[in-house]
This record gives structure tokens, sequence and C-alpha cells, in this order.
């Protein structure tokens, strides 16, 4: 279902918006749709992509049953 969706923009940047579009045969309606659909693909890589040191840690931990009283201990005999 397609719906209309209204921006107000600079005159000049509205131009050269429609002169992109006419050059690549879209619409700019078509770009801007494009962009949107570019922008939730990148959000739900970014959420599925782990850092390399996070990647290497994902599962050290596997069966190990910490809590948060270890932990504290673990920092008094850290920092004390």
């Amino acid at each position: 279902m397609q719906t209309e969706l209204t921006l107000r923009l600079e005159k000049q940047l509205v131009e050269l918006a429609e002169e992109y579009a006419s050059k690549r045969g879209k619409s700019v309606s078509q770009m801007v749709a494009d962009y949107f659909a570019l922008l939730n693909e990148a959000v739900e890589t970014k959420k599925e992509e782990l850092s390399p040191i996070a990647r290497s840690l994902k599962g050290s931990l596997r069966g190990i049953q910490v809590t948060e009283s270890d932990y504290k201990r673990h920092l008094e005999e850290k920092y004390l």
C-alpha cells in the first residue's frame, strides 16, 4: 500500500534531486523510497554484525553460571 509523504525542501535542492533522478530514469519518490529501504537494511545489518572482539568472545561463557555476587567479588579482588 502506498501513501503520500510531504517533504519541505529548498527549491534548489528539489531541482537538483529532480535532475539527478531524471538522469537515472527514476522519480524523486522512487529515489527517496530506495534510500529509506537502504537505511532499513543498514540498521538490520548493523544489529546482526558483531565487532571482531565481540565475535571472538561470543559463547566463551556458555554453560558457566555467573551470579551478581561472583561479579562483585571479582571487582573487590581486582580493585581493593
